[in-house]
């Protein structure tokens, strides 16, 4: 599976930003998807997850803000993200599972800085 994010860059506490993972390589519905980010001097920490079947988790920190999605039939996951603040700035990871043999993805990461 290819992992490839977008949508990340700066913007003010309060604003929002949607990131798009387009995947290819793979049966895309056949994936767990997720978003993880990384924080400067931080371990990457898990934001969001959706099930093959559309089951979602949220991080705590990030619940009633961010909604994570997934279009099947354009092979996308977005992570949608509301009320921006200044800790949720990182680099933020596009993440795939395959359901079948748990093998695991990642995409180059794209970086999302809130100002203050």
């Amino acid at each position: 599976v290819q992992l490839q994010a977008s949508g990340g860059g700066l913007v003010q506490a309060g604003g929002s930003l949607r990131l798009s993972c387009a995947a290819s390589g793979s049966i895309f519905s056949a994936n767990h998807m997720g978003w993880y980010r990384q924080a400067p001097g931080k371990q990457r920490e898990l934001v969001a997850r959706i099930t093959s079947g559309g089951s979602t988790n949220y991080a705590d920190s990030v619940k009633g803000r961010f909604t994570i999605s997934r279009d099947n039939a354009k092979n996308t996951v977005y992570l949608q993200m509301n009320s921006l603040k200044p800790e949720d700035t990182a680099v933020y990871y596009c993440h795939a599972r395959r359901v079948a043999t748990s093998l695991e993805y990642w995409g180059p990461g794209t970086q999302v800085t809130v100002s203050s």
